[in-house]
């Protein structure tokens, strides 16, 4: 029988389960594959202007992830889910801290002076969506600038290169940035979704579910003993600038539905944002596109 590939996605819980023995315990025949970002589009800028990078999360879903599980931000897994083979699972979520940062040096203390500042985001990703509902209630769409310059890790080498004015982070990204000195404007906490090619089973998930949870148990109990896992979802030039002693736990397991209620609610939002096609959120029902 196939492995059960597990992408990891930066997060803790993955890689203390596979310490501790969780999912073999599971009966799990597992292997992790390297998280990557693909099928985007790079657009060059000029000299010291970051690049718009065209495409994320949703698109690399879509066009089909090697492995039986990943992660991304639930509105992507529930889009993805609803067009392409992939499917979401509906027995858990994870949540994530997150924000919108700006240098130590920047004049902008509130959100409202993010008004017309451009910020940095993924295009179809966590980050693009969690800034809009963050900032909706605050600012009206035509005074929000977003401006797409990739992945959780160019976002943060961006910033701290001061070649962004703000931009939304979240996961160890955050903290980096936080040690050295950028201020959280706005908090941009987020739901993630679990996606899951057509093939993997519901067993199998809940087995990979309940390792998860149980690793989650020993991240509340003592935090600490695994923050140095964070060291490996970093470039090389930014782990001598940090102490990992002080991060957070990061992104955290939630054992609950994702409901047909919340799958339609997500939908719908997006859709009033119309920055998506009808192609891109597809057409399949939660009976269809989320595996329960």
């Amino acid at each position: 029988m196939a492995k059960f590939r597990i992408m990891p996605h930066g997060r803790l819980q993955e890689w203390v389960a596979d310490e501790k023995g969780y999912f073999a315990d599971e009966g799990l025949d597992y292997e992790f594959v390297h998280w990557t970002l693909g099928r985007r589009e790079i657009a060059p800028a000029a000299p010291l202007i970051p690049d718009t990078v065209l495409g994320g999360a949703l698109e690399d879903m879509q066009g089909g992830r090697a492995c039986e599980v990943s992660s991304a931000c639930h509105w992507c897994v529930n889009m993805a889910a609803a067009s392409s083979p992939g499917r979401m699972w509906g027995g858990a979520y994870t949540v994530t801290p997150a924000g919108i940062y700006v240098p130590p040096e920047s004049d902008i203390r509130r959100a409202e002076d993010l008004a017309g500042v451009e910020i940095g985001v993924g295009q179809h990703s966590g980050s693009h969506f969690a800034t809009i509902q963050a900032l909706e209630h605050v600012l009206r769409p035509d005074r929000m600038n977003l401006r797409f310059v990739g992945g959780p890790v160019e976002r943060m080498e961006l910033m701290l290169d001061r070649r962004l004015s703000a931009a939304t982070v979240f996961g160890a990204h955050l903290y980096v940035l936080e040690q050295q000195g950028f201020r959280k404007v706005v908090d941009a906490t987020f739901m993630i979704g679990f996606f899951v090619d057509s093939d993997t089973s519901a067993d199998d998930m809940e087995r990979y579910v309940r390792a998860l949870v149980r690793a989650q148990r020993d991240i509340d109990l003592d935090p600490g003993r695994y923050r140095h896992y964070f060291l490996d979802e970093l470039p090389e030039r930014v782990r001598d600038l940090v102490d990992i002693r002080l991060f957070g736990p990061g992104e955290r397991v939630v054992a609950e539905l994702y409901t047909k209620e919340t799958f339609e609610a997500t939908r719908s939002w997006i859709e009033q944002l119309g920055v998506m096609g009808m192609d891109q959120m597809g057409r399949l029902g939660y009976e269809e596109a989320v595996l329960v």
